[in-house]
């Protein structure tokens, strides 16, 4: 059944349905008994609905002594129920039907047995229940009113002048449905024991009590149970709420207002929580550093180094080089470690691992600031909640990150294949003097050998591919550190990227998650409140 709308707010079927979200979202953030009453509230409002709504199901509520079953009576306008003035005389509620037809689901689910029909047609759809004292001696007719408080339609709370400031009923019934004053009626009853100017005192005084327990504004009828003084006005108020047959759908739009708020902790609307940004800079440095980034920045400077001499060097020293250790290799980095992910670059220090924790603890806190607990300590347990896996994660990110340290600039080519000709003319020069030595060995006429002033070509092309080679080198050695320098900051910038993304998967992400869904429990809360 479409439950109906309740003044000119939200649906109460959208508020149900926020505060069972709501609910929802709080489990293993709230407490389990705020939970489950949400829940409850949500169970019982779907049995509620299925029920008759045709009729409206009011709790005559008092202290002993207050005449409640007297006034009971009266508003029967016959004697059903017992009546005491010293001891609790009503053991077990019992109801008052006005118009009984369809009425035995809802009674029967409220677990009123006594049933009692009564003529009146001003009073059509009323059920009236007498319940037991509030403050009885006895324990199961406490259990038995706190159980018809929490799911009649309407309450109607019968005090007397002596007891009308007792701070039992203000403090554990009226102050705790401050929200109901919809669905709530005050009467004081035996008002023909006071004198006229005493009454209008006493009204006044229980109108100001109401007031601090946040029920300004709930009607107070004085009335007497003897004489028949305010039974009319009483029987007038009842008749207007009854017709509406809206006060169940009051109730159980105030039952979640009070459940929601009892969620919230407060009747302040829940603070906001703003989103953290993608990359948080301090977690990213400690990460960096744990994750001996710049260690690994400087190797593929080095590398690149390494490599370029290599490969641009001078052919007959070359080969030395080649004996070194690639400084990548030797950190298993760019796609040589030895297991997937995995590198040999130094474990994380001890300070090193208090500067991520200290960081993390600083993301979740910033996160958590202004937020009201535990939501706070859920968003701080989201911060932290991966922190095992950070290790590996970063390690990995450090391993597969493509530093681009494999690729071979095409100078290199250009300038190996110019080596190798410079290389080759010092090999000629060497080759025509050792023949010209040969000759003159074997005291054989000399062959004309030209010049280029007065150096021989074969020295000039000795002595000139030495020095050609040593230069190309030593250029190309400056050349190559520059290149690794501008390398090196491109893996710096890479490597960032990787540790921020790190960083983000498992920390800043589950705390906007957290903080994601502390936010739609506050909108919830606040659809739930709604009036």
């Amino acid at each position: 059944m479409k439950l109906r709308r309740k003044k000119a707010g939200l649906p109460l079927d959208d508020r149900l349905a926020a505060l069972a979200e709501a609910a929802d979202l709080a489990e293993g953030r709230l407490g389990h008994p705020l939970v489950e009453r949400a829940r409850a509230v949500v169970s019982r409002a779907g049995t509620r609905s299925g029920l008759s709504v045709a009729h409206t199901a009011v709790a005559l509520a008092g202290a002993t002594g207050s005449g409640k079953s007297s006034l009971f009576n009266a508003l029967a306008g016959t004697p059903l129920a017992d009546v005491g003035v010293t001891r609790p005389m009503t053991s077990q509620a019992q109801a008052a039907l006005w118009d009984a037809g369809g009425a035995g689901p809802l009674l029967d689910w409220l677990d009123v047995p006594r049933r009692h029909s009564v003529d009146g047609r001003d009073l059509s759809g009323l059920i009236l229940l007498d319940l037991p004292d509030h403050d009885s001696i006895e324990l199961t007719h406490r259990l038995e009113v706190d159980r018809l408080v929490a799911v009649v339609d309407l309450l109607v709370w019968v005090l007397d002048p002596q007891k009308y400031a007792d701070a039992a009923v203000h403090e554990r019934y009226l102050r705790p449905l401050s929200r109901h004053r919809d669905v709530m009626l005050v009467v004081l009853n035996q008002i023909d024991r006071l004198p006229r100017p005493a009454v209008d005192r006493c009204l006044s005084d229980l109108r100001s009590l109401l007031a601090a327990d946040g029920l300004s504004g709930v009607r107070v009828v004085g009335a007497s149970a003897v004489t028949g003084e305010g039974l009319p006005e009483l029987r007038e108020a009842l008749s207007i709420l009854v017709s509406r047959r809206t006060a169940w759908a009051s109730r159980l739009a105030a039952d979640a207002a009070a459940a929601a708020t009892a969620l919230a902790g407060s009747d302040e609307a829940p603070p906001e929580a703003a989103a953290l940004d993608e990359a948080d800079e301090p977690l990213v440095d400690a990460l960096e550093e744990a994750a001996a980034v710049p260690l690994v920045v400087e190797a593929v400077a080095k590398a690149h180094r390494h490599r370029a001499v290599a490969a641009t060097g001078w052919p007959v020293t070359r080969w030395l080089r080649r004996l070194r250790p690639d400084p990548l290799r030797r950190l298993h980095i760019g796609g040589v470690a030895r297991t997937p992910g995995r590198t040999s670059v130094p474990a994380a220090t001890a300070i090193q691992r208090s500067q991520v924790d200290t960081a993390i603890r600083e993301v979740g806190a910033e996160a958590a600031r202004g937020m009201p607990e535990p939501w706070a300590a859920a968003v701080r347990h989201a911060a932290r909640s991966h922190v095992g896996e950070l290790g590996d994660q970063i390690d990995m990110a450090v391993a597969w990150t493509s530093l681009g340290a494999s690729r071979r600039p095409r100078w290199w080519r250009v300038v190996g294949v110019l080596q190798w000709l410079v290389f080759a003319v010092l090999v000629a020069g060497a080759a025509w003097l050792l023949a010209l030595f040969a000759v003159a060995a074997l005291m054989l006429p000399a062959p004309p050998t030209p010049k280029e002033g007065d150096v021989p070509w074969p020295t000039a092309l000795l002595v000139g591919g030495a020095v050609a080679g040593v230069i190309v080198a030593l250029v190309c050695r400056l050349v190559a550190w520059l290149g690794s320098r501008r390398r090196a900051r491109r893996a710096a910038r890479a490597l960032r990227v990787s540790i921020a993304d790190v960083a983000r998967r498992l920390v800043i992400a589950p705390v906007n998650e957290e903080l994601d869904r502390y936010r739609r429990f506050a909108d919830r809360v606040r659809i739930a409140r709604s009036r």
